[in-house]
């Protein structure tokens, strides 16, 4: 029998640079410091993302320090959701987005609001 082992605080989420340096600008905007990053219970398939700027986390939130400056915070309670998520900026026409790529999601919704997971 093995242990596998991992390291919370790179597997829970991960943000690509073009994702940190959309978020530091739309951060700088809003006279914030941070994000943090939740799930809800919510729609017609289970789960949202929220997504809050912030000056600080909760005091039990997983603290991800990014090189551009900015933190992420992550709520624990939604990291058996979030698990392995990866955070991408990406361009659709003219619109400017943060996508979740969550490898834990079983079905979206037609919307795209919602999703569920197993």
């Amino acid at each position: 029998m093995s242990v596998a082992t991992f390291d919370v605080t790179t597997e829970a989420l991960q943000v690509t640079p073009a994702a940190a340096d959309f978020l530091k600008r739309q951060l700088d905007r809003a006279g914030k410091p941070a994000l943090r990053v939740s799930v809800k219970e919510s729609g017609c398939t289970g789960y949202m993302y929220v997504m809050d700027e912030v000056d600080n986390g909760e005091p039990d939130d997983l603290a991800l320090r990014l090189e551009n400056g900015i933190t992420v915070y992550v709520d624990p309670k939604s990291l058996p959701v979030l698990q392995g998520t990866r955070l991408e900026f990406e361009k659709e026409g003219v619109n400017r987005t943060i996508k979740f790529h969550n490898p834990n999601v079983t079905a979206a919704c037609g919307c795209g609001e919602s999703f569920s997971i197993n």
